[in-house]
């Protein structure tokens, strides 16, 4: 029990202050969604909906 609130207090010791580099990115350069433009064309409209009353 004692073992496992200094494991538990180093982990969050080390989480919060000591800063280590990341492996993977989440928003790379090289992403596909950075080189199409936005939005793209199949969400948007080239004109307005029409609204119809019957």
């Amino acid at each position: 029990s004692t073992f496992s609130i200094i494991i538990l207090i180093y982990s969050i010791w080390n989480s919060i202050f000591l800063k280590k580099t990341t492996i993977f990115k989440l928003n790379l350069n090289n992403s596909i969604e950075w080189i199409h433009n936005l939005p793209p064309l199949e969400h948007s409209y080239s004109e307005l909906p029409l609204i119809i009353n019957f």
